[in-house]
């Protein structure tokens, strides 16, 4: 390990002891609180103590946002400080505010390289006394998932990978096997209908592509609310996916 990356993690330890307190391990699954989501996930939401994986559903920016929101939104449903590790310092506070997660329990991580983001969020992992953990990837190896797979198992911390894509290329890495409990992608629709001229509540298409013991599934969902909750668009239902849609359809 290099002395400047050794030198960062140092650092970390000492920002991460300098929170208040540890606390207990956490087990069990964070609902949804929708139950044709829920239903759907092994113990009945997402699991504590694993990985998690979140992309948009094209290589554009704006599903990629809608899908940090959607993780900044599990996030803010957890109960403790968040570690959001990262390269480029570009997210937008007010609207991670808007999806309930408050920047005053946002610790920023940031690092030079992906390797950095990787060896902090597992680090991250190891203290055991944050809410959540996300870190915002390009890529995300089988032996790095796999890595931060064990330490979340370790602590009970959850673990939340957001894939964002610089260039169109790299999103074909989204379809590699990793280690994730489950995965996911978010894709914007159009807004809900107001009964006035207005722009209503953005609404996602929300696709369950991959979780251990339980089935692909489809959600038109509307998006997080200032307390991290999103709630099934009306008539829309939950539907099995069992087409194997290309990740670059619109």
């Amino acid at each position: 390990m290099s002395a400047a990356r050794e030198h960062v993690l140092a650092d970390l330890r000492e920002r991460i002891a300098a929170l208040d307190g540890r606390v207990a391990m956490r087990v069990g699954c964070l609902p949804f609180g929708v139950p044709e989501i829920d239903c759907v996930l092994p113990g009945g939401g997402l699991a504590h103590g694993a990985l998690h994986e979140f992309a948009g559903g094209g290589t554009g920016t704006v599903d990629g946002a809608a899908a940090a929101l959607f993780a900044a939104g599990i996030a803010a449903r957890t109960k403790g400080q968040i570690a959001w590790c990262l390269t480029r310092p570009d997210l937008f506070m007010p609207a991670l505010a808007q999806a309930g997660l408050h920047p005053k329990r946002v610790v920023f991580v940031e690092g030079d390289k992906e390797e950095d983001v990787l060896a902090s969020m597992e680090e991250c992992l190891s203290y055991g006394g944050l809410g959540a953990v996300v870190g915002e990837l390009v890529r995300l190896p089988m032996t790095a998932s796999r890595r931060l797979q064990l330490a979340a198992e370790k602590t009970g911390t959850m673990a939340i990978a957001v894939r964002r894509w610089r260039r169109q290329t790299e999103a074909s890495d989204f379809g590699q096997p990793t280690a994730s409990t489950t995965r996911w992608r978010v894709s914007v629709l159009p807004s809900e209908d107001l009964p006035v001229p207005g722009v209503g509540r953005a609404r996602w298409l929300l696709e369950l592509m991959r979780s251990r013991a339980g089935e692909r599934a489809e959600f038109e969902i509307g998006a997080c609310n200032d307390k991290g909750r999103i709630h099934l668009s009306p008539g829309s239902g939950h539907r099995s996916s069992t087409s194997d849609r290309s990740f670059y359809s619109a």
